[in-house]
């Protein structure tokens, strides 16, 4: 049996869009059509449907959203659909709830959307609603930024094991939002930011918490984003019947997927004598290498990693292998992580610069991926791209979902 997972189209929505109406259902019904129609389908081939969201319930009460999104299209109607949680890797849970489908012959082909609605209300107020994704009433008890300030304490772990200057997080955001530029649906690509902007100025960049300041946290987004995921029998076909050959067919080639404990905490203590600050995000990394046939960072050519804060990027460098560990600051000091580097990172803008509609990310990451291993990824396409690696987190690195997406 074939079991790859093709990736046979995709749509994302412009990020810098609040929700219509901070309503879910324009989200999904544009997410849908848009992916249906890039990978040539009708909605009657789709045997499957998985929806990735985090918080529906929190910022517009709407729940069951599996239901919602077969009634976007009355071919759909009736067509199995399930909705997967797991914070800000929701998205990214739809994908391999949608895998497992296909691998195992249950179906051929599945529509996987992620969407997030998160901007009808202010900013503080979200990213208190947000902190439902740590442990309530066990950590971040009062704090008024929760999520800053859980990463603030990694960024803090880091300055501990290793030393951290905050000039190398800074630079991170700084590429991250000229990559931003490049990609006509980032929610940052009108910025304009100087210099100061993303380095030690308590007048451009304010401290918010630990070493992270102002622009080293990414946005409250809206948007959603689709993918169509097929198995190998259907691939073949659709690619027949397009002329399309089908080892130029984007597939995922390998997966990782590893569940920390709940408490931040928890998770830096039990790491003090290891190797890596999070060893279960290691693993799940080198769990999609080896699924994948890739041995190392050196075997990818791009990244798209979870940079909600530019310290979770900081961290992937050296969880990915591109660094030692404890040593990211090397591949940003020799620019490795920049466009024409020698490993791109975040092409796209990431998080910081793309936008982070919580439940959207991790799909939108597989398009992402998709898109540079195809050639399609327009102004910040990496040249001769072959093979992405994806790392996509929810909570403080609690749940971890990692990805190689090639050709």
């Amino acid at each position: 049996m074939n079991t790859d997972t093709y990736i046979l189209g995709g749509w994302q929505s412009d990020f810098a869009q609040k929700a219509p109406d901070a309503q879910f259902f324009p989200l999904l019904r544009d997410a849908t059509h848009g992916a249906l129609h890039d990978a040539r389908l009708e909605a009657a081939d789709v045997e499957v449907v998985h929806v990735g969201n985090f918080a529906g319930e929190m910022f517009t009460g709407q729940g069951q959203l599996g239901g919602m999104a077969v009634s976007v299209v009355p071919a759909l109607a009736g067509t199995p659909s399930s909705r997967h949680e797991a914070a800000c890797a929701s998205g990214s849970m739809a994908v391999l709830a949608a895998m497992a489908d296909l691998e195992s012959g249950r179906y051929d082909c599945a529509l996987v959307v992620g969407a997030e609605v998160l901007r009808n209300v202010g900013g503080q107020e979200a990213g208190l609603r947000l902190g439902s994704a740590a442990w309530i009433g066990r950590e971040i008890v009062g704090e008024p930024f929760p999520w800053p300030a859980m990463f603030g304490r990694i960024g803090e772990e880091y300055q501990k094991r290793y030393g951290l200057d905050h000039a190398h997080l800074g630079r991170i955001a700084e590429i991250n939002l000229a990559n931003a530029r490049r990609n006509p649906l980032a929610q940052t690509r009108d910025w304009n930011l100087t210099s100061e902007a993303f380095y030690e100025s308590d007048e451009h960049n304010p401290v918010v918490a630990g070493p992270l300041r102002k622009h080293d946290c990414s946005r409250i987004t809206d948007g959603s984003a689709a993918v169509v995921l097929a198995s190998g029998a259907f691939a073949e076909r659709w690619a027949r019947e397009r002329g399309t050959a089908l080892d130029r067919v984007p597939r995922i080639l390998g997966w990782g997927h590893r569940t920390g404990t709940m408490l931040l905490e928890d998770k830096l203590a039990s790491s003090q004598d290891a190797e890596y600050v999070f060893p279960h995000v290691r693993q799940a990394i080198l769990d999609a290498y080896r699924r994948s046939g890739c041995h190392r960072a050196a075997d990818l050519d791009v990244i798209e990693t979870h940079d909600c804060f530019s310290i979770s990027e900081y961290a992937a460098i050296d969880h990915f292998g591109i660094t030692p560990p404890g040593k990211s600051w090397q591949a940003i000091e020799d620019a490795t992580i920049e466009m024409g580097g020698a490993l791109p990172v975040n092409p796209s803008g990431g998080l910081l610069g793309l936008g982070h509609p919580v439940g959207a990310t991790g799909v939108r990451m597989v398009l992402d991926g998709a898109r540079q291993v195809a050639g399609r990824a327009g102004d910040y396409q990496v040249p001769d791209a072959a093979r992405v690696g994806l790392l996509n987190i929810g909570g403080s690195a609690t749940t971890v979902a990692a990805f190689v997406v090639g050709r």
